[in-house]
């Protein structure tokens, strides 16, 4: 009998042996090193939103090493999260590339913010289109309808001129009624609109005590957070939050129950698209100067 007869079983099991660790080592390496677009984790929210509104982006893919956000409309970002504004409607697909070489996208529709119905021309030569309510630190927008190429806006709160743009924003520092006055050089008179800018929240009276004060702030930063949960606008009532209490840090703490510790901004993101929450209790926790909250503790329900 030659070498192979005598040690077939022996070479059969080795070669058997050899392939089987050849596969795990080849598997270990599809998961370790070899990626694909699926291993990609970005989140790109709302998929559906009106000209001027905020996109949220962020990636978390934890084996990028460099990134890129492409978002349709000739605007790119190398940073792994941010806000992004379109100008103009249409269907756009944001694509986050990772390392250059994988690649996913992310649709978004954006829609035309509506028009108020149209007025005669010929007593009307110029309209202003805005909400006539906004709340305290809103970013509010205002835009002409008029064909005029020049265009000069007061917003009636610093006496001076804001902005020389046709279509702008503009957050007021104080409540009260305000009267937003328009010049162009196709208007011989001015054009007016009256807004009301609510207070971001009430005022407490003297007698209150330091209990009911942090007790109606957390009640306040609660309802917010409610409105968020609910649908209801998410730029609005998350730059209400960032702005009153949380001195536009959007990376403060938040602990919900007994979960892992969050952003304030990865938790506003998130809220919007988990239906049928119900927040329960709010508690905020300020810094040693007690002007901005620096951990949020939540309790929530479905």
């Amino acid at each position: 009998m030659n070498y192979f007869q005598k040690n077939k079983k022996n070479i059969i099991i080795g070669v058997i042996a050899t392939l089987l660790i050849a596969a795990l080592v080849a598997l270990w390496l599809q998961k370790k090193v070899i990626h694909s677009a699926d291993d990609i984790v970005g989140v790109v929210n709302p998929s559906s939103i009106a000209v001027g509104d905020t996109l949220l982006f962020e990636d978390m893919t934890q084996f990028a090493k460099t990134r890129r956000w492409n978002f349709g409309d000739g605007q790119s970002s190398d940073k792994n999260r941010g806000i992004h504004f379109y100008n103009k409607p249409g269907y756009y697909q944001v694509t986050l590339i990772i390392d250059n070489k994988y690649s996913k996208s992310f649709p978004v529709m954006v829609s035309a913010r509506s028009l108020p119905k149209p007025v005669d021309s010929t007593s009307v030569k110029a309209l202003i289109q805005a909400n006539s309510q906004a709340m305290q630190f809103e970013n509010v927008q205002f835009q002409a309808i008029s064909d005029a190429t020049q265009f000069t806006w007061k917003f009636g709160e610093t006496g001076n001129i804001d902005s020389k743009d046709k279509m702008t924003f503009y957050s007021y520092k104080k409540p009260g009624d305000y009267v937003v006055t328009l010049y162009t050089n196709k208007s011989e008179e001015p054009i007016l609109h009256h807004i009301k800018i609510l207070p971001a929240y009430d005022a407490l009276e003297d007698e209150v005590s330091v209990e009911d004060s942090y007790a109606k702030i957390d009640n306040d930063f609660k309802y917010h957070l409610q409105q968020i949960a609910n649908g209801n606008s998410f730029n609005m009532h998350y730059n209400y939050l960032l702005k009153t209490y949380l001195c536009n840090n959007e990376n403060t703490v938040v602990k919900v129950s007994d979960s892992k510790v969050n952003n304030f901004y990865m938790y506003c993101a998130g809220l919007q698209f988990d239906k049928n929450m119900v927040i329960q209790t709010v508690k905020v926790n300020f810094d040693d100067t007690q002007n901005c909250v620096t951990k949020v503790d939540i309790n929530q329900s479905k």
